[in-house]
């Protein structure tokens, strides 16, 4: 899309203007010559300074030129990404959905290949990806978060705007709100496209905001009725400061919420990574040479998608600086005009493979930075092992173990109150694959025995996290399910647990069962590395003192659920071909 296209558009944005409207008109007439007269080799020239431009357009477009951003048909640098949103995860990953069984019968599906994706004959409630992508995008600094579709697909907005309040007031020392929008499309918009009504609440942000970055968000309806959501960022990024980013959430496309994550990176990978053009010395800079070469060597990538909160990224950072290491955190409030620099540093390090994958071996191709993509550092044994990847990637194995020892020393003397409180108590887990998955593995440690887990999806990643929780605690219930309360509670009514670990919609239904309940994720909370492990233990401890809340709340709220259905097997709706365990 051209200038001269760009600029009918802005025009009929301000139609009401009538006197902008005439001068706009002869301008256009001007530069529809340029533009025919430039036809034979497909490049728009722009007008020169002879030619009078509104103030806010020549301001913007010599704001881009300083910027190093594209203009309307200049050379635009390939990013490497093979199509504009992230393939869904059934399709990369043979991501599964739906499992009911044991542990030990998945671990015998996965290992002979037999998964697939899962269907249920009725589904009572699941996530859509759009809910982790926005609390992501809620979190970059100086940001405008434009949901484009139904305004109802953003209210998720409010929930989690707690998180960037807090994470906000952690990292900077300011409390600021999330800033979201929306194109709020009705039946019209269905009908005729978003395309005209998107392209002016992208020049209403940048108006009203002056943020550094507008992420578009395309929700289910543009992706039904064909916006070419691309084509119009496209022809909108001249006309406004920020820099324009889109993010295709479409949450018809996968039953894999967690694909959410791929979208989120694929939209920062197009648009972030480049250096800038006014980064770019005149003149060599020796000192800077050396800046970046240092951090070549001695600094180290370490990636949160909004999965831990300020006080678990500061136990990473203090374990990672005891090896000797620099530690830049990303993507989460990473300041947007610097995320370019993510390029400069000698490893990257995941801190869950669910979360990572695709945007760490997009990074290894285009920029040559290897990756460490294994397990999550909850618990003692996952921590240790998180430690002693990185340390033998720089062959500082010996610093590593002398670190580990002194940590294990002091947690383990640490826990004896605790483990011999929690000896013979049981546990189920409810939370994302690898969450769940290390979480009961640190409920071992600490001395439970673990009866359930559910997890929201399943892909290959987890496979050795399986024979590891296998060899530690045995055989269990296992199930696979994006939400499902209906097989939860039919579960939980059967296992009777004396603690149950889950999100918030999972904590709601062991409650009203009358089992204490303990949110598995908060980012207010520590729960990650030597010092979560504690953490945890502690609050656990309070929680089961005092079980009295739920044994009261049982009393008088009940679940919708008649008998009958708790005297089912909980995975009844699970169609045949994902067998039971």
């Amino acid at each position: 899309m051209d200038l001269f296209d760009n600029l009918v558009g802005y025009r009929t944005s301000l139609a009401k203007c009538s006197a902008f409207c005439c001068f706009l008109s002869e301008f256009v007439q001007k530069l529809q010559f340029l533009n025919n007269s430039n036809k034979q080799n497909e490049r728009v020239v722009l007008p020169s300074d002879s030619v009078e431009l509104p103030h806010i357009l020549k301001e913007r477009l010599f704001h881009k030129r300083k910027m190093g951003k594209s203009l309307p048909g200049e050379e635009e640098k390939m990013s490497g990404l093979p199509t504009k949103g992230a393939p869904k995860r059934e399709d990369r990953l043979h991501a599964c959905i739906a499992y009911g069984g044991t542990l030990c019968g998945i671990k015998n599906q996965t290992r002979c290949g037999c998964m697939n994706d899962g269907e249920r004959e009725f589904t009572q409630g699941s996530i859509c990806l759009m809910l982790p992508g926005i609390a992501m995008l809620n979190s970059l600094p100086d940001n405008v978060n434009l949901l484009h579709g139904a305004v109802g697909c953003g209210v998720c907005s409010h929930s989690q705007n707690a998180n960037t309040r807090s994470g906000n007031g952690a990292r900077f020392g300011t409390v600021k709100d999330g800033i979201w929008i929306s194109t709020a499309m009705n039946e019209a918009d269905v009908i005729g496209g978003g395309e005209d009504k998107l392209r002016r609440a992208i020049i209403e942000a940048d108006s009203l905001y002056r943020p550094k970055t507008i992420t578009v968000v395309a929700s289910c309806v543009p992706g039904i009725t064909g916006d070419d959501v691309d084509g119009v960022i496209t022809q909108v990024q001249p006309l406004v400061s920020a820099r324009i980013i889109p993010v295709h959430c479409e949450g018809f496309k996968t039953k894999i919420w967690a694909t959410a994550y791929d979208a989120v990176y694929h939209g920062l990978a197009g648009t972030m990574l480049d250096d800038p053009e006014y980064q770019k010395p005149i003149l060599e800079d020796a000192l800077e040479g050396f800046e970046i070469e240092t951090l070549k060597k001695n600094r180290v990538n370490l990636f949160n998608v909004s999965s831990m909160g300020k006080v678990d990224e500061d136990e990473l950072t203090r374990l990672l600086n005891g090896l000797g290491y620099q530690v830049n955190v990303f993507p989460v409030f990473a300041n947007p005009e610097t995320m370019y620099r993510i390029k400069y540093a000698a490893l990257n390090i995941s801190t869950c493979p669910t979360h990572d994958d695709y945007f760490l071996k997009f990074f290894e191709k285009a920029y040559q930075i290897p990756f460490i993509l294994k397990n999550m550092p909850i618990g003692i044994e996952n921590t240790n092992e998180w430690l002693r990847g990185v340390a033998r990637f720089f062959h500082k194995e010996a610093m590593a173990e002398r670190l580990i020892s002194t940590e294990n020393t002091r947690l383990n003397e640490a826990l004896v109150k605790y483990r011999n409180f929690f000896k013979g108590k049981t546990a189920f887990v409810n939370a994302g694959e690898f969450r769940a998955l290390a979480t009961a593995a640190l409920l071992v440690e600490l001395g439970f025995k673990i009866v359930g887990v559910r997890s929201f999806h399943h892909d290959e990643f987890a496979n050795q996290e399986y024979e590891k929780l296998h060899q530690a605690a045995g055989d269990m219930a296992f199930n696979i399910a994006n939400c499902q309360p209906y097989e939860e509670a039919n579960l939980l009514k059967k296992l009777k647990p004396d603690l149950f670990l889950g999100h918030w919609n999972g904590n709601s239904t062991a409650a009203k069962l009358g089992i204490p309940s303990h949110v598995i994720y908060n980012t207010g909370l520590s729960y990650i590395g030597y010092r979560g492990a504690f953490e945890l233990a502690r609050r656990l401890y309070r929680q089961l003192s005092n079980p009295v809340f739920a044994r009261n709340l049982s009393i008088y709220v009940r679940l919708p659920y008649r008998e009958t259905w708790y005297a089912e097997d909980p995975f009844t709706y699970i169609k045949r071909g994902t067998q039971h365990g």
